[in-house]
């Protein structure tokens, strides 16, 4: 992780930034600190020497606006917006709905000004995660969430547990029926399935960030029963960029989507660590739901096998 100490100016942002792009350093990997000025390069709109970084001028004018915001956060949810315009898509401002540019859209609007968090319910959750907020910010935001149309029905918001200085952060798929009932991550019969593993890979749940890649609980309606339904995945933007974890876990399809796409496929691709705009080493698994699936008592334990390898991986990691 790197501190970059920079004066609270776009130009001495700007020179900080293209001295990381060229050094290849993602955002996950840089902490922001105003402080005093930094000497780099600067970055450059117009068509410049080869090793030169091009952005379109568009982002250029936002973020010179954006520097003038009072939210500490600024910096890193440029550079954040920059990686992404340069590695990923050039056409990402165009975008409207990505929560990225959306959080960047609201370092421009004046206090007071009517922004884009009153939308209207089931528009994505984005529009309710308020800028720079921190976990205790975020959680009570969520239990506000109307951004899809599972608030309707679920008891309560289900926010992740655990300390905003983990070094791991592990995300599951949704709130499990006792999950919804309890109002916390992984407590119903998957979550001790979960912790008979953590504790056989030698890692402490008190040391972990523990989340769910949405936040409500999906169900089918079976008499008394609720039966679990696969939800849409959200974004888990806002809580990833706070922590900042080195080692990202993925427990089941649904998580494993959201962070490496849809093409992802955890029996092919499960137990291999990948860089991730999250984290440095991001590895999917499967969910401990799954193992509580197995039709035999030997499938239930060839699943678990799979599970604890990977968990020891992590645990090594």
């Amino acid at each position: 992780m790197q501190t970059i100490e920079i004066e609270p100016t776009f130009e001495s942002w700007q020179e900080a930034a293209r001295a990381l792009l060229r050094e290849g350093v993602p955002p996950v990997q840089v902490r922001w600190r105003e402080g005093r000025e930094a000497h780099q390069p600067s970055l450059r709109a117009e068509p410049a020497p080869s090793d030169a970084v091009r952005v379109p001028r568009q982002f250029l004018e936002l973020a010179r606006q954006a520097s003038a915001a009072s939210d500490p956060a600024r910096w890193q949810i440029l550079y954040d917006t920059l990686w992404r315009l340069v590695h990923e898509n050039r056409d990402l401002l165009k975008d409207a709905r990505d929560p990225g540019v959306r959080r960047l859209q609201a370092l421009l609007t004046p206090k007071g000004a009517p922004t884009e968090t009153s939308a209207a319910p089931g528009e994505g959750a984005a529009p309710f995660v308020p800028v720079n907020a921190g976990l205790g910010e975020l959680k009570a935001a969520a239990a506000h969430c109307q951004g899809c149309d599972l608030y309707h029905h679920a008891t309560q918001t289900v926010f992740g547990r655990g300390s905003a200085e983990a070094r791991i952060v592990f995300i599951g798929e949704q709130p499990g029926d006792q999950e919804d009932l309890q109002g916390a991550p992984f407590v119903g019969p998957a979550g001790e399935v979960f912790e008979r593993a953590l504790a056989d890979a030698g890692l402490a749940r008190e040391k972990l960030y523990v989340t769910n890649a949405v936040k409500h609980f999906k169900f089918e309606q079976r008499g008394k029963r609720r039966i679990h339904q696969t939800p849409r995945a959200t974004e888990l933007e806002a809580e990833l960029a706070l922590i900042k974890p080195d080692v990202l876990v993925c427990l089941g399809a649904t998580a494993a989507k959201a962070i490496f796409g849809d093409k992802f496929r955890i029996t092919r691709d499960r137990g291999h660590f990948a860089p991730t705009r999250w984290a440095s080493k991001t590895i999917a698994t499967y969910h401990p739901s799954a193992v509580l699936r197995g039709e035999t008592e030997a499938q239930q334990a060839e699943l678990y096998a799979m599970l604890l390898e990977d968990l020891k991986k992590v645990a090594r990691a």
